[in-house]
């Protein structure tokens, strides 16, 4: 009879090497969007990538401190009950998540900072501008880890950075000073 303890160890060594555990992204920003637009294009479109963003835990795991930072004041300076300066969701770009498939492209890495633009298509095809249908992230490493440090894309053409539209909300907010 096979020792239980002997047959779990084997079990536990060959999920270890196995092609499954291959898949698991590894900590490289192209594995990163592969496994978060996974995410989002299994979805049935009502949550989208708002799994980045939605709360301080989820922008800990995948923002840079600096931008989870600039994110936190947007948070604390915006009224209770209203949306703040990101009225959507960046990840798919739209009010309606709407991903079918994705495609992953490094622009450029280098020790301590990468770009990735990822190409969206949606079941619709409602979008204006073909520059709607790409992201892009700078990531940046960040207590040895790969974050994203800003998001940035365009609406009908016309381009937006999240951490524009953090920086713009927190001056329009700022507190006047006394004198």
């Amino acid at each position: 009879m096979i020792d239980r303890r002997l047959l779990l160890l084997s079990l536990a060594s060959m999920l270890a090497i196995s092609p499954l555990h291959a898949q698991t992204p590894a900590n490289d920003p192209v594995g990163i969007m592969t496994a978060i637009y996974t995410r989002v294009a299994k979805g049935k479109g009502e949550d989208g990538g708002n799994f980045v963003i939605e709360t301080k835990a989820a922008r800990t795991k995948y923002l840079s401190k600096s931008l989870a930072a600039q994110w936190a004041t947007m948070d604390a300076r915006t009224p209770k009950g209203e949306v703040g300066a990101v009225d959507f969701d960046p990840i798919t770009n739209s009010q309606d998540p709407d991903v079918a498939s994705f495609k992953v492209t490094p622009e450029r890495q280098d020790a301590d900072k990468a770009a990735i633009a990822v190409t969206i298509a949606g079941h619709r095809d409602d979008r204006k501008e073909q520059a709607d249908n790409v992201i892009r992230y700078d990531f940046v490493r960040d207590a040895g880890q790969w974050k994203i440090d800003d998001i940035r894309g365009a609406i009908d053409g016309k381009p937006w950075s999240i951490r524009d539209m953090l920086a713009e909300f927190i001056k329009l907010t700022d507190k006047p000073k006394r004198r």
